[in-house]
């Protein structure tokens, strides 16, 4: 592997890990559907609380993040590249259910991600 991807993966790894305030309007899962050879988006709601931890809107408790949640997503989205998930989601979707621009980037980023593992034959999970 060549030098400047060794640096790039290694400043990427390091920014993974930087704190970020979390979208009041909620979060995505994001996954590739080979079948129908698709990116799909489920939105999920959230309130941040005062230490700045997603909850559930309905209980006030607050999201585990290693664990698996049955929660019913309040939109789906899906596009077979990044840019139709991206129009749909950002242009399209009144209101828009993202209010940070650092989440913006996030997902755009996440989208392109999915959409190369796609056609690779890649795995893709989510980061």
């Amino acid at each position: 592997m060549n030098q400047a991807i060794i640096d790039a993966t290694a400043v990427d790894r390091t920014l993974s890990t930087r704190h970020i305030d979390l979208d009041p309007e909620g979060y995505f899962i994001i996954y590739v559907d080979r079948t129908a050879t698709l990116i799909y988006a489920k939105h999920y709601s959230n309130t941040i609380n005062e230490q700045g931890i997603a909850c559930d809107p309905a209980t006030g408790k607050p999201l585990p993040c290693n664990s698996k949640l049955d929660r019913i997503p309040t939109q789906i989205f899906s596009g077979r590249t990044a840019k139709e998930i991206c129009v749909q989601l950002f242009e399209q979707t009144k209101p828009c259910p993202v209010s940070r621009l650092d989440h913006a980037a996030y997902l755009g980023r996440e989208f392109q991600r999915a959409e190369a593992a796609l056609f690779s034959q890649q795995e893709y999970i989510q980061d």
